[in-house]
């Protein structure tokens, strides 16, 4: 009799690593579909298991420029046949899209910073004359702070919308937004699995807007071992309690989404914006070895949980198929 297995979708073989550690060493049977290129044969049912969906919006930077789409046809013939599913086609739709994350989030009352889509380089400069002071750039579908850019005026905008610089989004649609200002230097970010919270992370943004916490993207001189009193970019909050926590279960739960990283940041008011959702969540090694907690544990457990509790449902069906 075939037992199920944890099958693991994705398309980045170093961001993957940490978690194919964990699944060994709880000895629960996996397999990963690297789905940069494949054939899908509708008329085939797919196999029993669990399915975690890990991918990314950045996919197309690693030359799987379609990885996203092929992803999205996998998920829906896996949903079409009934298999369970984490971080659903939905999950992925607001993964590759911030319009429709923040059109989400706003349909459950969490703040997003005032933006406008634009489709074109004169339609980006038109749309950043509505705002009435600094705004930032950053592409639709993102992902490693793609396109993510700080403007203080239109004339520095126009010069790079007619420049080779310019950094065109791989959907056409360029986001412009306004930029909330701190009065520290951070952002944070809001960690679940099985839609849980499981910590906060600080992360330091003095230094720019890339803020991947994955261990593979951490480089540069910041991070470098000769740098003058160096500190760790990421930094897990203890007893980290806020009632956004509450809005975020309640959206991710309505939205397919079982695993992932939602960010915010606080402006001098202290209002507090939501502006990216991230389903294929990393998470950084420095980080929670100094908290004691870690995250691609936290999902390997969980993962082991749902194929334990699919396989006593599928155990069950075969007992009552037999009578």
């Amino acid at each position: 009799m075939t037992m199920s297995e944890i099958y693991i979708i994705h398309e980045n073989n170093e961001w993957t690593a940490p978690l194919r550690a964990q699944l060994e060493y709880l000895r629960l049977p996996y397999q990963e579909w690297f789905l940069d290129r494949g054939q899908l044969d509708l008329s085939a049912p797919p196999p029993e298991g669990v399915f975690y969906n890990r991918m990314s919006a950045s996919s197309h930077t690693r030359d799987h420029r379609y990885a996203a789409e092929y992803t999205a046809a996998v998920l829906a013939w896996l949903e079409g046949h009934g298999r369970h599913v984490l971080n659903t086609s939905r999950a992925l739709q607001l993964e590759i899209s911030k319009v429709a994350q923040y059109a989400a989030l706003n349909a459950y009352g969490i703040r997003t910073p005032h933006t406008v889509a634009a489709v074109g380089r004169d339609e980006i400069i038109e749309a950043a004359r509505g705002f009435d002071g600094p705004f930032i750039t950053k592409h639709n579908r993102g992902g490693k702070g793609l396109g993510v850019r700080l403007f203080r005026s239109i004339d520095a905008l126009t010069e790079y919308a007619s420049s080779p610089e310019f950094d065109q989004p791989i959907d056409g649609i360029t986001l412009v937004q306004e930029y909330i200002e701190s009065p520290e230097p951070f952002i944070t970010r809001c960690e679940f699995v099985g839609r849980e919270f499981l910590y906060a992370v600080r992360a330091d943004t003095s230094q720019g807007f890339l803020l991947c916490p994955a261990d593979e993207c951490q480089t540069g001189d910041a991070f470098c071992p000769t740098t003058e009193a160096p500190t760790s970019k990421f930094r897990i909050v203890k007893d980290f309690d806020h009632p956004i926590l509450e809005r975020y279960q309640r959206f991710i739960t309505a939205n397919g989404i079982h695993i992932a990283g939602i960010e915010f940041i606080l402006d001098k008011k202290g209002q507090l914006y939501s502006y990216d959702i991230n389903t294929n969540t990393n998470y950084n090694a420095e980080a929670e070895a100094t908290a004691g907690v870690y995250g691609m544990q936290a999902v390997a457990e969980y993962l082991g949980r749902e194929l334990a509790a699919l396989e006593e449902i599928n155990g069950e069906r075969r007992q009552v198929a037999a009578r």
